[in-house]
């Protein structure tokens, strides 16, 4: 069924609510889901409504058009989206290919409602992989003395695709500061959950010598400071002495792909609002 989803953040007060559903429902407007939160702490109120698409008299330009006024009123950050119109997502990855090959079985499956305009990698190894689901793939090293060449075409190729959210699926390089900002809260990154305990290399090596018991990851958008943006979605593992290296590799693995593919789709329905380097996720 097509919806119109309406998602608002702005300053708390009386009367939101109200004024939104009565607007809705002085044009017939059908709720099928709504959301709210108001984050006491700061005093900002946050909305999400799912509204039928065909219950309306008229389109979304007309929807977005008779809307503005209460957002002006209300000084509402605000954006009406439509789910007839998938977004485009570009996937970055680099040699590892678990989270690469579950978000394409889940796209090839339409478990993801989004349209993959490319992947984009600095090594050539998943090449086949991905042109077997038919999706262009581009190849562009970094030279790790100069990345200012292979991260201007990364640009060039986001911008080529008109990219709407970009996906490190495992993509094992440092985006620069200029690029985060450019897509601030449009680049979904994915990292296991010992960071900032196991920093560098083999960090489930260096778990399993510190005797963990539990291993996750982290789903999060990418900002200029590394591994720290607003955190979309987590999940964890339990393990114990009697898992072996190999085996906290492969639950690591398996949370990752979880973890990340609920991340974008949370992203992809716009149930992800962000509120300095917090999220409300509804």
């Amino acid at each position: 069924m097509r919806t119109f989803r309406l998602v608002i953040s702005c300053p708390d007060r009386v009367g939101i609510v109200a004024k939104v559903s009565n607007f809705l429902a002085a044009h017939n407007g059908w709720i099928t889901e709504a959301s709210h939160h108001s984050d006491n702490q700061v005093g900002w109120f946050f909305m999400r409504h799912e509204i039928r698409a065909d219950s309306l008299p008229f389109g979304i330009e007309v929807l977005r058009e008779k809307f503005a006024p209460i957002a002006e009123e209300f000084s509402m950050d605000w954006r009406i989206t439509d789910t007839e119109q998938k977004k485009r997502v570009v996937l970055m990855a680099s040699r590892e290919s678990h989270c690469l090959a579950d978000l394409l079985h889940r796209w090839h499956s339409d478990e993801l409602d989004c349209e993959i305009s490319c992947v984009i990698s600095n090594h050539d190894d998943l090449r086949s992989m991905v042109e077997w689901h038919g999706i262009p793939y581009y190849h562009v090293p970094v030279n790790p003395q100069d990345k200012q060449p292979a991260f201007a075409e990364v640009s060039r190729l986001v911008k080529q695709h008109d990219a709407e959210v970009v996906v490190l699926a495992r993509y094992m390089q440092i985006l620069p500061p200029e690029l985060c900002r450019e897509y601030a809260h449009k680049v979904i990154n994915i990292h296991h959950s010992f960071l900032p305990s196991f920093v560098g290399a083999k960090p489930y090596h260096q778990a399993s010598l510190r005797g963990v018991k539990l291993i996750g990851a982290t789903c999060h958008y990418v900002t200029e400071e590394l591994d720290a943006g607003p955190i979309i979605e987590q999940d964890v593992v339990r393990v114990s002495h009697s898992d072996s290296i190999e085996d906290m590799v492969r639950f690591g693995r398996d949370v990752e792909k979880m973890v990340l593919a609920r991340g974008l789709r949370y992203h992809l329905e716009d149930r992800v609002l962000v509120h300095g380097n917090k999220t409300v996720v509804f």
